[in-house]
């Protein structure tokens, strides 16, 4: 055991607090980092898998935990890419790149970090797809609760919203049909350009 390696294992990952995304907090305050948008991932992902195991479906816990926390590990290289960003489509090449660099850091003891990583970005199983519908709803409902302020910041507009949120009416159209209520109110509001 190398408690130096490791040490400097942890301070490297450690970096993920300094990277600020566009999501506001706490109705508006301030924006949220990635380290703090992964732990709320986890414990979100966490409830509702606990949510649907109590009605009958089976979640791995531990996985889907280990999936949030690693999902946006790759951005303490890459950065942050906005949901609505022109480059969102080739982010993860970099954000790959991160991970390959943590993995092979000498104090990382956690051998499937790559292959969770991969996975989240690109399975296919219940968890990963629950972890990328939570992980849509979170930010979506910081919004709400800041009055749409990162939607206004960035210039986001109904369609844009509609189109990244699509998918999620074939993995959970209970969840769907509450963001089309909330974008309708949205657009009300005046927080979210309906055009």
């Amino acid at each position: 055991m190398n408690l130096t390696n490791i040490n400097d294992f942890l301070l490297k990952l450690d970096g993920l607090k300094s990277i600020n995304r566009k999501t506001y907090i706490n109705g508006g305050d301030r924006v949220e980092n990635s380290a703090e948008h992964s732990w709320h991932l986890a414990m979100a992902c966490w409830a509702f898998a606990e949510m649907f195991n109590a009605d009958g479906q089976y979640y791995y816990i531990n996985k889907i935990i280990k999936l949030a926390l690693v999902h946006d590990i790759g951005e303490m290289y890459a950065g942050d890419t906005f949901l609505y960003a022109d480059n969102r489509s080739t982010a993860h090449v970099a954000e790959r790149q991160g991970i390959e660099r943590l993995v092979a850091h000498k104090g990382n003891p956690i051998n499937d970090l790559l292959s969770l990583w991969d996975e989240q970005e690109f399975g296919t199983s219940k968890e990963t797809k629950l972890l990328k519908v939570v992980d849509r709803l979170l930010p979506f409902l910081h919004n709400m609760t800041s009055n749409g302020k990162a939607w206004q910041d960035m210039d986001v507009h109904k369609k844009q919203v509609l189109a990244m949120h699509a998918f999620i009416e074939d993995e959970s159209p209970e969840i769907y049909e509450w963001f089309l209520a909330s974008i309708d109110y949205a657009v009300k509001q005046g927080w979210l350009r309906n055009n």
